[in-house]
């Protein structure tokens, strides 16, 4: 196994869909809050943490990335994150193909009106 497929299988995907409904959980910015908890700014930008972050998968549901490292960098925010999930009845999987999650880019999805 490489590297690669390593940093593939130390993750946890939570989407958010409803498990029992198949409805999108709300609100749609869920991820994006989350994540915004190991987030810093750095030139008017989000900088996502490589541990928690927001991703979209290819049917275009919202996602967030967990990375197991948090369990061990900060145990509280993990269990948080799984009671989260659990207490929505999230969509959760550690199963995934690279090619399934479409990584938000931060210089897209967090410029500030105005800029070019």
């Amino acid at each position: 196994m490489d590297d690669d497929e390593k940093s593939v299988k130390n993750k946890l995907i939570i989407e958010g869909i409803d498990s029992q409904t198949g409805k999108k959980f709300r609100p749609a910015d869920w991820a994006e809050r989350m994540s915004g908890s190991l987030s810093t700014f750095r030139n008017r930008r989000i900088i996502y943490s490589p541990n928690l972050r927001p991703a979209i998968n290819k049917s275009g549901n919202k996602c967030m990335i967990v990375d197991d490292e948090l369990k061990e960098t900060n145990p509280a925010l993990y269990n948080n994150i799984i009671e989260f999930a659990k207490k929505n009845k999230l969509k959760t999987n550690r199963n995934i193909n690279k090619p399934d999650i479409i990584n938000k880019s931060n210089k897209d999805k967090h410029k500030n009106k105005g800029e070019d």
